[in-house]
């Protein structure tokens, strides 16, 4: 079983990995955009429709790679003094009567809207001469997929949770702050000097 956990963990961390690389592309697209407009008084109106299918990209893949890490922000303060049986049992009634329902309408709708739109080929309406938008809808019922996918694990960690009374591992990834080292040097530079030796006369 934590095998399969594990598994599942590390296919949203590679492809959250993947689709953070959209940044970078997001990033340079704005960079050149502004050039464009400002230096080479050039500007393109499709840019504005593909820097919101970008980050759209971005935000929707983000879904299951930050509950694999589960990062996602818990709204009770009090969930984190409960015992892990306790908030394993919170979390399951949660994922059952609000996440399960939710997704499967997410990727469920986001399918009906990507076929549709892969079907006439639809391009964006917001600028002249948009760009085609009927790829960033396929990305809807993908990424509603890995979330599922993701939510189930979660489901399952939560029963082995009020079994074992245990969290049970996650998929390492890098962190944003070592918090370990941060603490090492605020401790190094919060300690006092030693006095110098006086030598003798």
């Amino acid at each position: 079983m934590q095998r399969f956990f594990l598994t599942v963990d590390k296919i949203s961390t590679r492809l959250g990995q993947l689709a953070a690389w959209s940044i970078i592309a997001l990033t340079a697209m704005i960079c050149w955009e502004v050039f464009s407009r400002y230096v080479m008084n050039k500007p393109h109106a499709w840019v504005f429709d593909a820097q919101i299918m970008l980050y759209g990209t971005v935000f929707m893949m983000a879904g299951a790679y930050t509950l694999a890490k589960n990062g996602h922000v818990r709204g009770d303060i009090l969930y984190g003094f409960f015992t892990p049986r306790t908030q394993a049992f919170f979390d399951l009634i949660l994922y059952i009567v609000f996440f399960i329902p939710g997704i499967v309408a997410l990727a469920w709708a986001g399918l009906s809207f990507a076929s549709e739109s892969w079907a006439i080929n639809e391009h964006s309406s917001i600028s002249a001469d948009g760009p085609p938008i009927y790829p960033f809808k396929a990305v809807i019922p993908v990424a509603g997929a890995l979330l599922l996918l993701q939510g189930l694990v979660e489901i399952l960690r939560c029963i082995v949770c009020l079994r074992t009374g245990q969290w049970p591992s996650r998929e390492e990834d890098v962190e944003e702050v070592d918090v370990e080292k941060l603490k090492a040097m605020v401790a190094h530079q919060d300690a006092p000097l030693s006095a110098p030796s006086a030598g003798k006369a």
